[in-house]
């Protein structure tokens, strides 16, 4: 009799155990939003998003083409240090490796012939929300996804970049 009891107690035992595992889980994450234990309060992306600008087609500008409708735009503002911006953002292209068609890069202003994998065009007049020497990301259907200011390097436009590229498969 005695040793039946010490069964009973191992089973009960054994199935408390199996209630703790299954359930420790969820316990923990409740207690990780409730709490905000080890969850990040930085978002993500390094650009901002800018959804207050006007869609591509709205932008006052001279005529350009864009080859394909599944194509990103990475347009930019190159009014200063034109050459040294546009090199950088042509190094960010390549890096994008076998992604890289998916982006065309649009040059707005500056002198000097379009690099390959982008077109350029000017300014017929300056809109009120444009910023010296900014970054914006489209997306294909031209719609502002990301804005970036100069003082972002290229390597964190890049990793937006990828991330939009991966959560957005064609």
């Amino acid at each position: 009799m005695k040793q039946n009891a010490n069964h009973d107690r191992r089973q009960r035992l054994k199935l408390m155990l199996i209630f703790a595992i299954f359930a420790a889980p969820m316990v923990a994450a409740w207690g990780m939003v409730e709490f905000r234990i080890g969850i990040p309060d930085r978002h993500t992306a390094h650009g901002d998003v800018e959804l207050a600008l006007p869609a591509l087609d709205e932008w006052p500008l001279t005529p350009f083409a864009v080859g394909n409708e599944d194509e990103w735009i990475l347009a930019y503002d190159c009014t200063q240090q034109c050459e040294t911006r546009q090199d950088a953002l042509w190094r960010l292209h390549r890096a994008l490796g076998r992604e890289a068609p998916r982006l065309t890069r649009l040059r707005i202003g500056g002198d000097a012939q379009p690099l390959p994998g982008e077109v350029a065009s000017q300014w017929q007049r300056l809109p009120a929300w444009r910023k010296e020497n900014a970054v914006w990301l489209l997306d294909p259907s031209g719609r502002p996804a990301l804005a970036f200011d100069e003082s972002i390097a290229t390597k964190y436009m890049l990793d937006d970049i990828q991330h939009l590229f991966k959560v957005n498969p064609l």
